[in-house]
């Protein structure tokens, strides 16, 4: 199955062409601002340079989240119109689990595996694994929270993502890896595992966003303060 990735969620804009998976071709950059500018010509290279063209795409993957609010719109739309002009399928994936699977299997036994996305204010975005199975949803968390959470899962634990480091100090003999975003591999086979219908490209936001909408109209009078 031929697949084209998109992950704009975090602090990487990466579009890749995955041939099950076989990568193909790839483009991936470090950024937290400015998806929307270099996302479109990563996909045009990586098409380009799988030298099969737009209609040999089987099906679409893009990460959905936790991240970066304007970033995950950005990739998601993408993804979602580009799909509708080929007529493809589009599965969305989460980051946390993308993530997860990222974690290299070098022979090393883990019996827990914590993906951590730094949120800010104290944050991170959580979930957790036991033996290769999934403890319970994504979360929004306190550091303190996270840091039980990660103490209840056993001795041997690898600790991937951004927040990975806020918590390093917790856990000195945790393995850590602050990737900045999913490995490409991992999304793809994540991507070509999916059920399409069960895998909707549905952003997953897990706190309300730090930017709230204005109190008033432009042009309307302020509501004067009552004493």
């Amino acid at each position: 199955m031929r697949v084209l990735l998109i992950d704009t969620a975090l602090s990487l804009c990466t579009a890749a062409v995955f041939d099950d998976v076989q990568c193909v071709a790839v483009r991936s950059e470090s950024m937290i601002k400015g998806h929307q500018e270099r996302l479109a010509g990563f996909v045009r290279d990586v098409v380009a340079e799988s030298g099969a063209g737009f209609d040999a795409l089987e099906r679409i993957g893009v990460t959905t989240g936790p991240g970066s609010f304007t970033g995950l719109r950005v990739g998601l739309a993408f993804a979602q119109g580009f799909g509708a002009a080929l007529d493809r399928p589009v599965v969305g994936v989460s980051t946390l689990d993308a993530l997860a699977a990222s974690v290299p299997s070098d022979g090393t036994v883990h019996e827990a595996v914590a993906a951590l996305i730094d949120a800010r204010r104290g944050q991170v975005y959580a979930r957790f694994w036991r033996h290769g199975i999934a403890v319970g949803p994504a979360e929004a968390l306190s550091l303190e929270a996270a840091t039980a959470r990660i103490a209840d899962l056993g001795p041997r634990v690898f600790l991937v993502g951004s927040g990975a480091p806020l918590l390093a100090d917790a856990f000195p003999e945790a393995r850590i890896d602050p990737l900045s975003g999913p490995a490409p591999e991992a999304l793809a086979r994540l991507v070509i595992a999916a059920d399409p219908r069960l895998s909707p490209p549905n952003p997953q936001y897990l706190r309300a966003p730090d930017a709230t909408p204005p109190t008033r109209l432009p042009g309307q009078p302020r509501i004067p303060v009552r004493p």
